[in-house]
């Protein structure tokens, strides 16, 4: 894995982990959960291609798309089965990787997974055209401060310059990642998919995110065998971030299930 920045907080080694991050994230945020958790499971994360402290995302002309590179990556650390956690475009390469190899899974933790093909919604769609539109024009910054002020943890104009410039300088990766995530590129929605997933499933949701991120919980739940839901008060999109200690709270109830 040459040029991915890897993590690795210890513990449990009967117990690996993987934790995948968001869009615009690093795995870093995984440390205080894993500090919460305190050593119940061996847990491991890496920087997604173009995050934190990887090599930037620089794909060839027949490379995959970044959630194929990012699902590839992330079923490299799987030699025998693991708790897999996911947040945000995290939670969506957990899913495909829990669709394509179930028997993988220990358990699974969707933390505001964002697979907008499983609920459809126009709010959704105009704010990615909107972002979209920006790169086009060459407004980077008025796509990131967009997106940031609906997905990130805090009012971008309040962000020091240096951190709204790297998110500036990533912006075009989420507008790269529509097929993924309104297309279903990767069959995750696929017939039979959702239901061969026999591992205990926990979503967890923030109480003030937007209303789409319910209505996937909603489809997603009602598909899967086994799941539970979970609902964080006073939380948003970001909650590994702003609620670590309730986050790891559930995360360990989803642990126990297993």
């Amino acid at each position: 894995m040459s040029g991915i920045h890897l993590h690795h907080w210890p513990g449990d080694p009967d117990r690996p982990a993987l934790a995948l991050h968001c869009m615009l994230g690093s795995g870093s945020y995984w440390g205080p959960i894993a500090r919460h958790l305190d050593g119940r499971i061996d847990l491991r994360g890496f920087d997604m291609p173009g995050h934190g402290r990887s090599d930037d995302w620089d794909p060839a002309a027949d490379d995959p798309d970044l959630h194929t590179a990012v699902t590839r990556i992330a079923a490299s650390f799987i030699q025998r089965p693991l708790d897999l956690i996911g947040h945000s475009f995290g939670a969506t390469v957990a899913l495909r990787i829990a669709v394509a190899a179930p028997d993988a899974i220990r358990s699974l933790t969707l933390i505001e997974p964002v697979l907008f093909a499983a609920a459809p919604d126009a709010a959704q769609d105009a704010l990615d055209d909107r972002m979209a539109e920006a790169v086009r024009a060459g407004d980077d910054e008025g796509a990131a401060r967009a997106f940031l002020s609906v997905w990130g943890a805090e009012d971008p104009t309040t962000l020091p310059p240096a951190v709204m410039e790297q998110m500036t300088r990533r912006i075009g990766m989420v507008v790269q990642t529509q097929d993924a995530l309104h297309g279903d590129s990767g069959r995750i929605l696929r017939e039979g998919g959702l239901e061969a997933i026999d591992a205990p499933v926990l979503i967890i949701s923030g109480a003030d995110s937007p209303p789409v991120i319910r209505n996937i919980a909603d489809a997603l739940a009602a598909r899967l065998p086994d799941v539970g839901r979970a609902n964080v008060p006073a939380a948003g999109h970001m909650l590994p971030v702003t609620h670590p200690h309730e986050v790891a709270g559930l995360i360990a109830v989803n642990l126990d299930r297993a």
